[in-house]
């Protein structure tokens, strides 16, 4: 009884070398948005972020718009993302104010508190599946600014809240879908 050889064994040793695979094509920048996108997305940001520095101005804490400014374009610019959802923007922006917090309240303002409430701030966000990547900022404003907690955290909340209501309004106006999930 004779056995035949694997195929690749009677392939000369040439065609046997791991021929590289094809390169991915790569990606090229995203398409120029429709112009009632760009418009819609564009007003309702300004709006939003003009909103959060009259409430910032009157309550004395205009820290808040870094982060926000972030979150809005995410919110307005790529609302079918994970980190855009409603669930993320509200939760991971508190989730991660309470880190700073509680970096604060152990280690007292600085910038290693800063550096380590935002590291946690992550930690945090990806437990709770609340991902939201300029929410870490706020635990960084917290830890370095030590705002005053209640007006902090009501701010943050009805900031949070009014970035997906703008959010909202804005798919509408846009055409968009928005939210893909709320919880």
């Amino acid at each position: 009884m004779t056995t035949t050889p694997a195929p690749e064994a009677t392939l000369p040793a040439a065609a046997t070398a791991a021929t590289p695979p094809r390169a991915a094509a790569r990606p090229g920048p995203p398409p120029r948005p429709r112009l009632r996108v760009l418009l819609g997305s564009t007003v309702g940001s300004v709006a939003a972020l003009l909103i959060l520095v009259a409430v910032g101005t009157v309550l004395h804490l205009p820290l808040l718009i870094p982060p926000l400014a972030a979150s809005m374009a995410l919110v307005a610019g790529a609302p079918d993302l994970p980190l855009s959802q409603p669930r993320s923007v509200v939760g991971g922006q508190l989730l991660s104010a309470l880190t700073g917090f509680a970096v604060l309240a152990l280690a007292g303002p600085g910038l290693w508190s800063a550096a380590v409430a935002g590291g946690l701030a992550l930690g945090v966000m990806m437990a709770a599946r609340t991902p939201h990547s300029p929410a870490a900022a706020t635990a960084v404003i917290v830890a370095l600014q030590s705002p005053p907690f209640g007006s902090f955290i009501g701010l943050l909340a009805l900031a949070s809240v009014l970035l997906v209501a703008v959010g909202l309004g804005a798919a509408r106006v846009t055409g968009r879908e928005y939210p893909a999930y709320w919880f």
